[in-house]
């Protein structure tokens, strides 16, 4: 029997579409998977981040996904873990890696790690899940033929800055200025802040930029939100933000900051609202991709699709301790933590 190696790294996976009209937000639009026949009698490697900082839960949609079409941990793909811990910089050289290894393909949850594997080759398949415009970044020539080596998922998370942040103004209507942190580093940090911006601007609001890169900057972060008396904040959808996720959220409940996040593991954490993807499900259909690429589909004529299964929630006993009562309209839609 032979064996094929196919390789997954990377660091995180991110959000989904909004759709909002005269103050009412439609939440929890699913696409439904794609199920493919049985598997096929060869065994596959499969290399994976073993500690991407991604909670257990994505990665348990991952296999689903690979169940879905077939693929079983144990029967005929067998899983390997690599990881970055956070320090992205080591990703090219774990795509260089791979790709000497001849696998089968490389899956890469994130921007920045998908960007690092493009760059090192222009035949293995490449498996994405990223946080923008797959054409702009350059990564396919179109969605419905994206030609090449690549093929994935991308949830447009510049498009939800705008109702993220009237969510935030709808919870707390006294926060004339929002604080908005992001980490300059990451490629998506300036179009989430211009985004931010001209959305600010359409509701009367004013927004300070913060910057951090290093666990080390969070103490000026929020010593600077209290100086210029920020009402709210803003977490950017950058990966090395959600890997503080449980950091993030302790210090916002200590300094007593009303905060909306991108992804609910905040929220479990202690934070007070997230509004994005369902990011297990992204994962599942990442696993799905996958699975269809070992099937012998070539990621050219596969289209990239985009995620489109949105979730809000609040964590209740966070807003109770702030003092924030939440209005009907956000009440009703949102799936309570306390």
């Amino acid at each position: 029997m032979p064996v094929h190696q196919l390789a997954v790294e990377g660091s995180h996976a991110t959000t989904g579409v909004c759709h909002a009209s005269q103050r009412r937000y439609r939440l929890v639009i699913d696409r439904a998977c794609t199920r493919l026949g049985d598997a096929s009698s060869r065994l596959h490697r499969l290399r994976h981040p073993r500690r991407m900082g991604q909670p257990n839960a994505w990665i348990r949609g991952f296999y689903e996904g690979l169940s879905q079409t077939g693929y079983v941990e144990g029967r005929n793909v067998t899983i390997e873990y690599r990881w970055a811990d956070g320090q992205e910089d080591r990703l090219p050289a774990f795509a260089a890696d791979l790709v000497r290894r001849q696998v089968r393909a490389i899956v890469v949850p994130g921007t920045v790690g998908t960007l690092a594997t493009k760059a090192e080759t222009t035949t293995v398949p490449i498996v994405f899940l990223v946080g923008g415009d797959p054409v702009r970044l350059g990564l396919v020539a179109s969605l419905n033929r994206p030609g090449g080596n690549l093929t994935g998922m991308f949830n447009l998370n510049l498009n939800l800055a705008a109702t993220r942040l009237q969510m935030l103004h709808e919870l707390v209507p006294s926060a004339l200025l929002i604080g908005l942190l992001v980490d300059p580093t990451n490629p998506t940090a300036e179009g989430i802040v211009r985004n931010v911006q001209e959305a600010a601007s359409t509701l009367g609001l004013q927004v300070h930029i913060l910057y951090a890169s290093s666990e080390r900057e969070f103490d000026s972060v929020f010593t600077t939100i209290a100086q210029v008396r920020a009402g709210a904040l803003m977490i950017g959808t950058e990966g090395f933000l959600f890997r503080q996720y449980k950091q993030l959220a302790a210090l916002t409940v200590r300094h007593r900051v009303p905060t909306m996040f991108q992804f609910r593991e905040y929220v479990a954490a202690g934070g007070l609202m997230t509004y994005g993807a369902n990011t297990t499900s992204n994962f599942r259909q990442l696993g799905v991709y996958t699975g269809r690429i070992l099937k012998g589909e070539k990621p050219a004529d596969v289209p990239v699709e985009q995620s489109s299964k949105l979730e809000l929630v609040i964590n209740f006993k966070t807003a109770e301790m702030l003092g924030l009562k939440v209005p009907p309209i956000l009440r009703d839609h949102a799936e309570v933590i306390e």
